[in-house]
């Protein structure tokens, strides 16, 4: 078992309850009401936004999707996006092309439309740019939201929502931000709940960071696997996120022996949060053969509940998020958003907007 590892185990369904000796309700992996005290499960207690990142090849979209499955598979309520620009976490998740989800990059107009509500300050939706902060009279959004519930589809237990490929009209005219710039906005008017996961597979490598979108996480999971060039992506990413205060934390990925891990651990040190082990099982998933995670190796499931443990140990930050989302406005206005909108976006900016849950008690 890996230094820190939790044992890896089915999370309870309602049904178990009783079995048990539990007397308690269910709600998203949470038990509460116990006879004696109140208490929360070991897995899917968190409410995490979690971006995996790392250098193509790395693994990134696959470990991202067994993480999500995991999470699920532990009574989390768990919504998947792709905003990679290869778009092949819905394949690995096992849904065929024909399957997936109508695109959220090509309905950009609609989600802005719906995001700004009432907000007095956004005009409409051709002056919201991808970072608009929410303010008041925003619609403010759940993981179960009715509206994007649309652009998404039901598999291994979770949602999946993407950005979509680039089309043929896109080529030569414009980048993928474009498209990415639905989850950013779909990332800053979320209200998360304990128990609900965001887990989002980013563009390979730090073209994230051409976007205010690496700020819209808790935790971001850079996988590397034992190689220099996979180190070295997440030295550019410790470099370009040191003045935003984003929490990273590095996953070894095909990692075949000690010398593998002790590799990872001279580079990278203390960020080494646990790494998984060349997996036959996982061979076989990216093959398209029959896969379930029951399947995986059990040092590799032990993994993977480390992770989800790290993910529910982190604390949500929401200053830092209202912070980051007014910064980032403020750049995109000055760099482009500006000329490009025909107006000072500096004015969509409500300096009594308060991100965050609504405390119970208080008025909406």
């Amino acid at each position: 078992m890996h230094p820190g590892a939790v044992p890896y185990r089915r999370g309870p369904r309602p049904e178990d309850t009783a079995a048990n000796g539990v007397y308690g309700r269910w709600r998203r992996g949470i038990i509460v009401g116990d006879k004696d005290n109140d208490f929360h499960l070991q897995i899917g207690s968190g409410n995490v936004r979690v971006a995996f990142v790392g250098k193509g090849g790395s693994g990134k979209t696959t470990l991202s999707s067994l993480f999500a499955r995991f999470t699920a598979a532990q009574g989390g309520a768990v919504v998947a996006v792709d905003a990679d620009i290869n778009q092949h976490l819905g394949l690995v998740l096992g849904l065929e092309p024909d399957r997936l989800p109508e695109p959220l990059g090509g309905h950009l107009t609609e989600i802005k439309d719906y995001l700004r509500g009432d907000n007095p300050r956004i005009r409409s939706a051709a002056a919201m740019v991808k970072t608009t902060p929410p303010g008041r009279g925003s619609r403010l959004v759940r993981v179960d939201d009715p509206f994007f519930r649309r652009f998404s589809v039901a598999v291994e237990g979770l949602n999946l929502m993407v950005t979509g490929p680039f089309a043929e009209e896109d080529l030569g005219v414009a980048c993928y931000h474009s498209k990415v710039g639905a989850v950013e906005l779909f990332l800053n008017h979320l209200i998360d709940g304990p128990g609900e996961y965001v887990v989002v597979d980013m563009t390979a490598g730090a073209d994230s960071f051409a976007s205010g979108l690496f700020t819209r996480f808790d935790l971001t999971i850079l996988v590397a696997e034992p190689t220099r060039q996979g180190v070295g992506v997440y030295r550019q990413y410790r470099e370009y996120a040191a003045d935003y205060d984003v929490p990273i934390v590095v996953v070894g990925n095909k990692v075949q022996d000690e010398h593998d891990v002790a590799f990872l651990r001279d580079q990278v040190g203390d960020d080494l949060l646990v790494w998984l082990e060349h997996s036959a099982a996982v061979r076989r998933l990216e093959q398209g053969r029959p896969f379930t995670l029951d399947d995986l190796e059990p040092v590799n499931r032990e993994a993977l509940a480390t992770m989800l443990r790290r993910l529910d140990e982190q604390p949500k930050d929401w200053e830092r998020f209202g912070r980051q989302a007014v910064e980032f406005h403020l750049r995109n206005a000055e760099a482009w958003a500006n000329r490009a909108v025909g107006e000072d976006l500096r004015a969509q900016i409500d300096p009594d907007f308060v991100f965050g849950p609504v405390p119970v008690g208080s008025p909406a």
